[in-house]
């Protein structure tokens, strides 16, 4: 049976989703949850939380899904101590440090993989289920098709986001909430930049996108409605259809799980005569919606998959205005949908914005009523000038509202298990009461009374019933009632109520037991011991100085300018695959200078770029590399698996602690490069425990995002009409915010879109710091720069390593002449 996950943030959204039909629920606490901003729950409102969905028979997943710093190990490896004894039936994970302290100290609890690790093929399924987890939770990104053939391939559970909001960047991947404003997506505090205006420009500052259909909202995708595709996603063999929104009210929650559970039971009942109403599908639509996508499922939409124009609720459309009366300050608008008192309709106004209207009073044809209906004009006030035919949407639907809250604020449960009860009762013994409930649990109760015979009132079928019949808040409901009464006897109601209670109990603790686990909890933590506290080294070194490029030309460069390692490859920011004959060319310029080189991979690859992207790298066997760089877990596995080399794991793996270092050394990884979110304080920590080489990232335009979605393509290019244009060929393209900072844009082989950050990271300074905490490689990014600017960087950081603080520049204070517009990162302020 296919799994219905729903979201909570709340308690009342808790109610709501195991009210509304959801076989489980994902929720988190107060810390290490990706949705920091949500309500969230204490440790005792976890337990009780936990509680009450078991006694419903719903599971509960915990999402400890962000990346955790060093320090903050001993409190996370008490909290997973205290899921476990609570109860959790699984932890929702990102950081592979947390994977490894989980299967060392609470080993049979289960894993799930967190969207935010980019499982986006089925090398990295196969990755994480030999670190035993149980369950992969795919990247939106993904065809049915992709999910079809990953939940066909291998037998571990799969999970997919089926319906709610949807980042526009791979999640996992994008840096830039916390490069921009300092609060980080993977730490939880995502600010979502992806909600804000942009205009795209060109390298001129010139909006080239003035005048036409795009709105100013560019990352902004529309919410994810998979509603019609459940068959398909079920026939490919999902096990979890997950609902985003633990930062929605209790209400979405309510309408879109029902919704849902409706249309899974149908399908699951008749799959020939599948069909969702009509109805439900403007319920989805009027609780909340920034219009609605199938996101990648199908195709490949382009602009058809966002909501430039609005980043957040829309509501549905209820009509347009016919008229506006100054004077009296009274819409007039032809409906489109049935419009009742109490509802909330915001105009949009073609000058001026939006004007927002509560119907506390309404007529049609100059006579009040409480409800219109489709094709009716209706009148009532507004607090300011609309125009003719400006569109008017319903953005609150009072009687749905109540509806939804139905789910959660009736105090005593809507969905029961049916239960049969057997009551036997005989002068001179205890009455008994036997219950089984549906699923075949037992619980039996008597009284401490001894029946007697009744000297006026024979207790009777009728009066039993009434007692046993009174359920109140547990999760019960009787079906059948056999009585066996033998003679005229009496028996107190408190007793047979007592009797009842126990009985209940007892069928409550059976259906409980399901959930209990073995005391597998180890208390005492030798891997924090071993690896945290134990200072392996603190001494300074003079780094290598690492050079990542995409062309032989910058090869060169790279090379006779001091760089001690090349990068080469990877994701290619011409817009170009790179060849195997360009490795070659890479590979024998390197070693004609005597120079280390490491061959990129791609940050993303999808199942149908895998055949491809094998036959590459058979061809690196000719000429094989000092080592390969892997981007994300799914490449570290393939690669693992064709060569015996030593491995780097690259920025985009988010490695961001000493525990995440340990378990990538256990897999092949001898060079990691640390999270750029890292601070100065953090990176030196981890300098001080890891048994592997360590690079960082020092200069150039890093890469915030990385997107399916091409915002030039899909506004330029009239990608929705086929091929491609390829707008990114012929000009340089830039998103502009509203402090008119500039992200450039560039596209990959694979047609991928990459925000770069706008100011240039620079560590000219900080040099001699990153040498003196013992920091093996320094890197510079080098794709973006012309051959020119990639010359002169290089040469300025070799000339840092070799003279430290005895360079001109530092002895005669001219460093501000090579520094313009730069950004130190996070390496003085962290992240959030």
């Amino acid at each position: 049976m296919v799994e219905l996950l729903a979201p909570v943030g709340s308690k009342d959204a808790l109610i709501a989703a195991v009210e509304s039909g959801a076989n489980a629920v994902y929720l988190a606490g107060k810390m290490f949850g990706a949705r920091a901003y949500a309500a969230n729950f204490t440790q005792d409102e976890l337990v009780e939380a936990i509680q009450f969905a078991h006694r419903r028979d719903v599971l509960v997943d915990v999402a400890v899904n962000t990346v955790v710093d060093n320090s903050e190990f001993e409190e996370l490896a008490e909290y997973l101590r205290f899921l476990y004894h609570a109860g959790a039936d699984a932890i929702i994970v990102q950081d592979l440090g947390v994977a490894k302290l989980a299967r060392e100290i609470v080993p049979d609890l289960p894993l799930h993989a967190s969207t935010q690790m980019t499982v986006h093929n089925i090398e990295g399924v196969r990755f994480l289920k030999e670190l035993g987890f149980t369950r992969v939770v795919l990247s939106r990104e993904l065809s049915i098709e992709d999910i079809q053939y990953i939940c066909q391939n291998i037998d571990i559970e799969i999970e997919v986001f089926i319906h709610g909001a949807l980042c526009i960047c791979y999640s996992g991947q994008c840096l830039m909430s916390g490069m921009i404003g300092g609060r980080s997506g993977n730490r939880g505090r995502c600010a979502q930049p992806c909600r804000l205006p942009y205009t795209l420009v060109d390298g001129d500052g010139n909006n080239v996108l003035a005048g036409g259909e795009a709105g100013e909202y560019l990352l902004s995708p529309k919410d994810l409605n998979t509603i019609d595709l459940l068959p398909e996603l079920i026939e490919a063999g999902v096990d979890s259809l997950k609902i985003e929104g633990r930062m929605k009210r209790p209400e979405y929650v309510a309408v879109v799980v029902d919704t849902y559970r409706r249309a899974v039971d149908s399908y699951l009942a008749n799959k020939n005569d599948f069909v969702v109403d009509l109805v439900e599908k403007k319920e989805l639509a009027q609780i909340f919606n920034r219009d609605f996508t199938e996101a990648y499922m199908k195709k490949r939409p382009g602009k058809f998959m966002m909501s430039d124009r609005r980043p957040n609720n829309r509501g549905v459309l209820a009509g347009r205005v016919e008229k506006y009366d100054a004077k009296t300050k009274l819409v007039t608008i032809k409906l489109a949908e049935t419009l009742n008192q109490n509802d909330i309709v915001e105009f949009w106004v073609k000058v001026g914005g939006r004007v927002s209207a509560t119907v506390t009073t309404m007529y049609v044809e100059g006579k009040e009523v409480t409800s219109a209906l489709p094709n009716q004009k209706v009148s009532f006030a507004i607090s300011s000038p609309v125009r003719d035919h400006d569109r008017a949407f319903k953005v609150f639907d009072a009687q749905l509202m109540e509806r939804a809250r139905s789910f959660f604020n009736q105090g005593a449960p809507l969905r029961r298990y049916a239960i049969d009860v057997k009551v036997t009762v005989s002068i001179g013994s205890p009455l008994k009461i036997e219950i089984v409930d549906e699923e075949g649990f037992f619980g039996n109760g008597e009284t401490d009374f001894v029946a007697e015979k009744a000297l006026k009132r024979p207790l009777t079928e009728e009066t039993i019933k009434k007692q046993i019949d009174r359920m109140g808040t547990t999760v019960f409901a009787l079906r059948k009632l056999t009585c066996n009464i033998i003679g005229e006897v009496m028996v107190p109601m408190s007793e047979i109520n007592e009797a009842r209670r126990k009985a209940v109990e007892e069928l409550e603790k059976a259906r409980m037991i399901k959930f209990v686990r073995p005391e597998s909890v180890v208390e005492n933590n030798n891997l924090i011991k071993n690896i945290l506290r134990n200072k392996k080294r603190n001494h300074a070194i003079k780094p290598q100085l690492v050079v990542n490029v995409d062309t032989i030309e910058k090869v060169r460069v790279a090379i006779e300018n001091g760089a001690d390692i090349i990068l080469f490859g990877g994701d290619n920011f011409q817009h170009s695959a790179l060849k195997d004959s360009d490795y070659h060319k890479a590979y024998l310029l390197a070693k004609e200078y005597n120079k280390k080189i490491v061959f990129n991979t791609p940050q993303l690859l999808k199942q149908w770029q895998m055949k491809g992207f094998i036959s590459l790298i058979e061809s690196f066997k000719e000429n094989l590399p000092d080592a390969i760089a892997v981007n994300n877990i799914g490449t570290l596995h393939m690669i693992k698996n064709h060569f015996n080399v030593p491995l780097q794991a690259d920025y985009h793996m988010n490695v961001y602690n000493n525990l995440a270092i340990e378990l990538l050394a256990s897999r092949g990884v001898e060079t990691v490069t640390l999270s750029p979110e890292l601070n100065f304080s953090q990176i030196e920590q981890i300098a001080d425990l890891a048994k592997c080489e360590l690079e960082c990232l020092v200069h150039g335009n890093l890469s915030l995002m990385v997107s399916e979605y091409c915002a030039m393509g899909s506004f330029l290019g009239n990608l929705d009409k086929g091929a491609c244009s390829k707008p990114c060929l012929k000009e340089s393209y830039f998103l502009s915010d509203r402090k008119d900072e500039k992200f450039p844009l560039v596209t990959d082989q694979y047609c991928r879109m990459h925000v770069l950050n706008g100011k240039e990271l620079s560590m000219f300074p900080h040099v001699p710091r990153l040498s003196a905490i013992g920091i093996h490689r320094l890197r510079i990014e080098g794709k973006y720069m012309t051959p020119a600017k990639l010359a002169k960087i290089t040469r300025l950081y070799r000339e840092f390593i070799e003279l430290g603080e005895e360079h001109p520049l530092f002895k005669e204070d001219k460093m501000d002449a090579i520094e313009k517009n730069i950004t130190r990162g996070h390496y003085f302020r962290g992240v959030l």
